[in-house]
């Protein structure tokens, strides 16, 4: 009996040193959150925190808690936590400061099944340097001119199969010509002659792979996820192949696929056949669909908004009186009416909800208001490009489509400082494809207001709010009708 009542004691006693340990601790940490200025925290279900809510749709969550919290905001998720920085008072850290201290790879690893091993966020940062170098030299003027070129033979042959009149869905035509362009300059000549229809129904299992969900969990034995990895395995044998034939032959060709096939380490190693697949697909899902939403949103503004048609049209006279019917690299960049309204289109729409970092160090974020936050090591850091450019203190009636606030005098974007303006992102890690992306969309547009009046005859397209990159739901029906643009002398 003593026995059984020193060891009753004994676990008394234990109880109690550990409660009294974990009050200790509580309290150590209690004293240093109360040492820091936290930022305000959603309110969320047991466990799950503000998952509900966040898989709701992010956009109305951040809408719904900046105008309760403010421009910094914590929300719980499982068990991270993401910290919100909206707008460009707050977000300078977020996109200035290095790897060692806000990281890409942990955040972005849900990639890794789509691109495959070996590549961007599946090797440590030195090596991806490396890989964005090359992307940096497959995007360089030079390559651009000749891109160029293969982006302005795409329309013209894509675009003299239309009638003298019909009705289309822009949507559908824009993202059509997108890939076949994407495929000619980045994939290769032998896709685009030979293998674009079985190369393009992969990209698209492989789109589908990429969802919501797929953030979260993304090897789960989902129907999308089998396609996409059985689209990856295929693609994988289809570029062994491209690539084995090209160097048994020796012969050379401008594309993106070649940059990545020549380039080289800084020890002298090639990049291999899986790295080269990965880097192009990777190369693809950053371009096309930026490239083929950003085109159709181009459109539909232009034909609701028949001013800023108007204006456009009267650019492509003023460039055809000085270059005639010619199209180059340089002649696209002097056109900047269009380029003001296809920016206003993707500030207004910019494809990606959410960018996203993981913090390695502590650091302190000042709002407008003066208000200054704490943001703890380990948090995941976000923000994003869909509502941060639409903000009424940056942009002036930021729902409405006016291409003139980025004209002389105004610049909106400029004037509220660095930042004011992401839909590329910014700071270390802003798009590396953003003057190819332009000069795609230009040279489409460019074709269009040139040879074709339009009419728009759906109702105006809304966001499709389902995707991991947000596209237009439904069909962008307009009449067409071809003319051939008269330049007076």
């Amino acid at each position: 009996m003593m026995d059984l009542a020193d060891s009753q004691q004994r676990l008394i006693a234990g109880a109690a040193l550990l409660l009294a340990t974990i009050a200790f601790v509580k309290l150590l940490l209690g004293a240093r959150s109360r040492g820091k200025r936290l930022p305000p925290t959603i309110p969320g279900a047991p466990v799950v925190g503000g998952l509900i809510k966040f898989m709701r749709g992010p956009i109305p969550m951040i809408r719904e808690q900046y105008a309760r919290l403010g421009s910094v905001f914590t929300v719980p998720i499982l068990s991270r936590r993401i910290t919100f920085l909206i707008g460009p008072e707050v977000s300078a850290h977020f996109f200035k400061g290095n790897e060692a201290e806000m990281s890409q790879q942990e955040v972005y690893r849900f990639n890794v099944p789509t691109f495959g091993p070996g590549v961007v966020f599946d090797v440590d940062y030195s090596v991806r340097q490396e890989q964005f170098r090359f992307f940096t030299e497959a995007l360089r003027a030079n390559k651009l001119r000749s891109y160029v070129d293969q982006m302005v033979a795409e329309a013209e042959e894509y675009f003299s199969k239309w009638g003298d009149s019909g009705t289309v869905d822009l949507k559908y035509e824009l993202e059509h010509l997108i890939i076949l362009t994407a495929s000619r300059c980045l994939l290769g000549r032998e896709v685009r002659e030979k293998l674009f229809d079985d190369v393009s129904a992969l990209f698209h299992d492989l789109d589908n792979g990429m969802r919501p969900i797929s953030v979260i969990f993304p090897y789960l034995p989902i129907p999308a996820h089998k396609r996409r990895d059985r689209a990856r395995a295929r693609l994988a044998e289809i570029f062994a192949t491209i690539i084995k034939s090209r160097k048994a032959s020796g012969q050379s060709e401008e594309d993106m696929l070649q940059c990545f096939i020549d380039s080289k380490y800084k020890n002298g190693r090639s990049t291999t056949e899986s790295e080269v697949t990965g880097l192009l697909i990777a190369a693809l899902f950053a371009g096309q669909h930026t490239s083929s939403i950003t085109s159709t949103w181009t459109g539909a503004y232009l034909l609701r908004f028949k001013q800023f048609f108007a204006e456009a049209v009267e650019e492509q006279k003023e460039v055809m009186k000085r270059h005639g019917n010619k199209i180059d690299h340089d002649i696209l960049a002097e056109m900047d009416v269009l380029y003001r309204c296809i920016k206003e289109a993707l500030r207004l729409h910019p494809p990606l909800i959410m960018l996203l970092r993981q913090s390695h160090n502590d650091f302190t974020v000042t709002t407008k208001e003066g208000k200054e936050y704490d943001i703890p090591k380990g948090h995941i850091v976000a923000t994003s490009p869909s509502f941060a450019n639409r903000l009424p203190h940056i942009y002036k009636n930021p729902d409405s489509y006016d291409p003139d606030r980025f004209g002389p005098g105004r610049e909106e974007d400029k004037a509220a400082g660095a930042f004011s303006y992401i839909s590329f992102g910014g700071g270390r890690h802003g798009c590396l494809g953003e003057p190819f992306a332009y000069l795609q969309i230009k040279a489409i547009w460019t074709h269009l207001l040139r040879n074709f009046e339009f009419e728009l005859v759906s109702p105006f397209p809304e966001n499709d709010w389902n995707a991991m990159v947000v596209g237009i739901k439904g069909k962008v029906m307009v009449n067409y009708k071809r003319r051939k643009l008269v330049v007076d002398n």
